[in-house]
């Protein structure tokens, strides 16, 4: 995984939902760009979860995302 595909997959817009595969086959879901934060110049992702845990992730352990259909607009704005 590159730094750039994962910056584009965080600034996508309209923002589409993600998961996160990793080496060790675990899988971390993104489910707005407000969870995710990667600081330039470093291999370290932190994906924040909306219960208040998260995880540090190296991006060179990461090996794929799988983007998620976007939520529609009615479910969107029932929340």
């Amino acid at each position: 995984m590159t730094t750039e595909q994962l910056r584009n997959a965080m600034h996508v817009t309209p923002f589409r939902p993600f998961v996160i595969h990793t080496a060790d086959s675990r899988e971390i879901r993104v489910a707005h760009p407000d969870f995710i934060a990667h600081t330039p110049n470093t291999r370290t992702v932190i994906v924040t979860q909306p219960d208040d845990s998260y995880e540090a992730l190296d991006l060179l352990l990461i090996v794929g995302l799988e983007f998620m259909p976007p939520a529609p607009a009615a479910a969107t704005e029932q929340e």
